[in-house]
């Protein structure tokens, strides 16, 4: 079996692999403090409340953190045996090499989600991550990333403002009943929602006119499904494709 592991700068997410299907996935917040002892007790714990006896043969790691890869190296190492393949290391094959400027470092998890969408639909794609940061990542048409926009995410823009601004509320984000609040809570989901549907249809139109030819636009994240209600923009949502590109990743260096 395969253990996979995306660690975002909010959370970390593990999910078990049998070669066909995921039997788990687990979720815990990222801190890079937390001890390899301290993040078996918690797989184990939680492994156990589904029923599984996992037997993880292999680890893959795609870390957003820097600081957390160690820890969770010696994880792998001491309680499965095994030595981690890590995204974005000289020892770990992509299927295709990313394309951009000479010396720029790609987040791990942006060519993991380029591997898992061109696995699944193909190239020529745009596709819209809405993690920590909502991100944007163009797919060539062999399966490379090329690039792609950054920009803050949701959660981040509400903490942003709501710590800005002492007399506006946090709000949770929601798919607003009208565009015009009539409270202030109204008016910041809102402003918002529909603020992050224009900037993801704005951007995508952009990246479009200038890749000139046709794209699909694949959503991924916590909270695609939330803003595919607000546009027809997206072609599919995949709410597994990091976890996906972290299965194609694996697969393609097993066979190296």
């Amino acid at each position: 079996m395969l253990l996979a592991i995306d660690c975002g700068n909010t959370n970390t997410v593990f999910s078990i692999w049998d070669g066909e299907k995921f039997l788990c996935t687990l979720r815990t917040s990222t801190h890079h403090a937390r001890t390899a002892d301290a993040y078996f007790t918690w797989f184990t714990t939680l492994v156990a409340h589904y029923g599984i006896t996992p037997d993880i043969q292999h680890v893959i790691i795609s870390s957003t953190v820097p600081r957390v890869v160690f820890n969770l190296r010696v994880f792998a190492d001491r309680f499965f045996g095994c030595r981690p393949v890590v995204v974005g290391k000289p020892d770990c094959a992509l299927p295709q090499a990313p394309r951009v400027d000479e010396g720029t470092i790609v987040g791990p998890d942006r060519l993991v989600n380029a591997a898992g969408a061109y696995d699944r639909h193909g190239g020529d794609l745009v596709v819209v991550d809405f993690g920590t940061a909502t991100t944007f990542d163009v797919v060539a048409e062999d399966g490379a990333y090329v690039g792609g926009v950054i920009a803050p995410g949701v959660n981040l823009s509400l903490e942003a403002l709501h710590m800005a601004a002492a007399a506006l509320p946090h709000v949770d984000v929601t798919t607003p009943q009208k565009v015009i609040g009539t409270n202030t809570v109204d008016c910041i989901q809102s402003g918002v929602y529909w603020g992050y549907v224009g900037l993801v249809e704005g951007i995508c139109a952009r990246i479009r006119a200038e890749y000139d030819r046709p794209m699909r636009v694949i959503g991924t994240g916590g909270l695609a499904p939330l803003f595919a209600q607000g546009t027809q923009l997206f072609d599919t949502i995949e709410e597994d494709l990091t976890m996906h590109g972290l299965t194609v990743i694996h697969a393609y260096n097993q066979k190296m």
